[in-house]
């Protein structure tokens, strides 16, 4: 399995013509993974060599405007480069919670109209992730209602004993979130490779004794 890192964005808080919001792009499987959306990241992603089409996962770390501010804008992008597939697979989106929130209502006070699923998935953050007098509890914005361009996503808590969020694993790969201390509530993300077992040329071994 390879992957590759692609650095769209290393800077923070105002926007500069010379460099980007943070965002990065791993790539893995021909598939890419998006890391942070920060605003002018779809511009980016235009001058690079990677293909926006190709984005199955995006991650949030923060509420931050500078890591999250172009995402609205990149998901109607994308759709606007899409053609209508209702076998496709939704493009997952992992953040803290209230994410779903702004993305149900920039698209919907913005008429826009998506041609591919979403699905959201909420991680529950803890107290202790920012200062006392700089957490928010956006648990009032977690509705019984689905949005209506969304298929419907997880609300992820914290898993005491292993002390993270756990997001994806498949056969290759372990994905999960770990808290961050930060100004408002933060998460990191690990994507782990499993152990793979080792190939051994027995009949050769034995020839060398």
């Amino acid at each position: 399995m390879s992957m590759d890192i692609t650095f769209l964005g290393t800077g923070s808080a105002y926007p500069s013509p010379t460099r980007g919001a943070s965002a990065l792009v791993l790539r893995r499987e021909g598939e890419s993974w998006l890391f942070d959306c920060g605003e002018g990241t779809q511009t980016q992603l235009m001058r690079s060599h990677l293909r926006a089409g190709r984005i199955t996962k995006i991650f949030i770390t923060h509420l931050h405007g500078d890591h999250f501010f172009g995402l609205p804008g990149l998901l109607c992008t994308l759709s606007l480069q899409s053609n209508p597939d209702p076998n496709r697979a939704p493009v997952d989106i992992y953040g803290p919670l209230g994410l779903r929130d702004f993305i149900w209502r920039s698209l919907e006070l913005s008429h826009s109209q998506l041609l591919f699923p979403y699905t959201v998935h909420e991680l529950v953050p803890t107290r202790d992730q920012c200062p006392a007098e700089e957490f928010r509890d956006f648990s009032h914005l977690a509705r019984d209602e689905t949005p209506p361009q969304e298929a419907g996503g997880r609300t992820v808590h914290l898993d005491p004993a292993q002390n993270c969020y756990l997001l994806e694993e498949d056969e290759q790969l372990v994905v999960r979130a770990f808290r961050l201390f930060h100004r408002i509530p933060s998460f990191g993300f690990v994507v782990e490779e499993k152990p793979r077992p080792g190939k051994l040329n027995v009949h050769k071994l034995k020839d060398l004794g």
